[in-house]
């Protein structure tokens, strides 16, 4: 009996050290992750009834020119960018519309690429409004990205 014991003891103690040798690989890990530093630069207007000129100077930065969540900048995400194009084959057939405008007027809830968060569109297409605008310009905007990335949904 007292060899099980000595027998558990020395596996759970095992054990033990092996949890505590992992937890602290991956505390050294990521202390050696480079911080990301994100250059903030002005928005660049671009006209209000273009989704596809919009989304070539807005997002394809980070989710591709084809929308595939490939862009420049995703690789300094801990999670890839959304592939936009794959909103609708996963809502069951149906592009979520609603669910993209969301976004783009209030951001995503959570950070979307671990400490980077997507941008929150509405506030920075507000900053393009020039007295010359209309006042729906921002949801005109909106509207009409919204639009293009349902153009862009696979079949």
């Amino acid at each position: 009996m007292k060899e099980k014991c000595a027998t558990r003891s020395r596996v759970n103690l095992s054990i033990f050290f092996a949890v505590l040798v992992i937890i602290a690989l991956v505390f050294i890990a990521a202390a050696q992750e480079k911080p990301v530093n994100v250059k903030k630069v002005p928005i660049t207007y671009t006209n209000p009834a273009s989704g596809s000129e919009m989304y070539s100077v807005y997002c394809a930065v980070c989710h591709g020119t084809t929308g595939q969540g490939n862009g420049p900048a995703a690789s300094v995400f801990t999670k890839p960018p959304t592939n936009l194009t794959m909103l609708a084959r996963n809502n069951n057939g149906k592009y979520p519309a609603q669910h993209v405008y969301a976004v783009l007027e209030f951001g995503t809830p959570v950070p979307a690429h671990g400490n980077i968060q997507m941008p929150v569109w509405n506030t920075l297409f507000r900053s393009l409004n020039f007295s010359e605008e209309p006042e729906g310009a921002t949801k005109l905007r909106i509207k009409n990205l919204v639009d293009y990335i349902q153009s862009i949904q696979a079949k």
